[in-house]
């Protein structure tokens, strides 16, 4: 198996961080819908769409960024493939990741290593 090159650690997701990105356009977007239930006409019309509007906004370029944000990530692993293609001359191998197939057997089938097991003397 060929050397891989170093991947970057996966950044830590704090709930903290999580509720500031989302949760302010969230909190705009409740209050719109608060504002609507409590005053139907007129005032409570256009808090609704002043704060769902922007509440959505905020939820919308919160998103973007971290979309752009994942894209330079792509590109600095696709620029550290290319400089380990420079090095070694070959292009570095995906990583896939396999999951080992868990067998089950029925109730009293034997295969060669149970039989082989039970021929060896103990």
């Amino acid at each position: 198996m060929r050397p891989q090159p170093d991947p970057e650690p996966a950044p830590k997701r704090s709930i903290g961080l999580l509720l500031l990105r989302y949760g302010i356009g969230g909190v705009m977007v409740v209050a719109g819908i608060v504002m609507l239930v409590v005053d139907p006409s007129g005032l409570g019309v256009d808090g609704f769409a002043m704060a769902v509007g922007g509440g959505l906004s905020v939820l919308l370029i919160n998103f973007l960024y971290r979309l752009g944000v994942t894209g330079d990530l792509e590109r600095q692993q696709e620029e550290r493939a290319r400089e380990y293609y420079d090095e070694h001359g070959e292009w570095p191998e995906e990583e896939v990741k396999v999951r080992e197939r868990k067998w089950r057997l029925a109730p009293g089938v034997q295969t060669l290593e149970d039989e082989e097991e039970a021929r060896r003397p103990r």
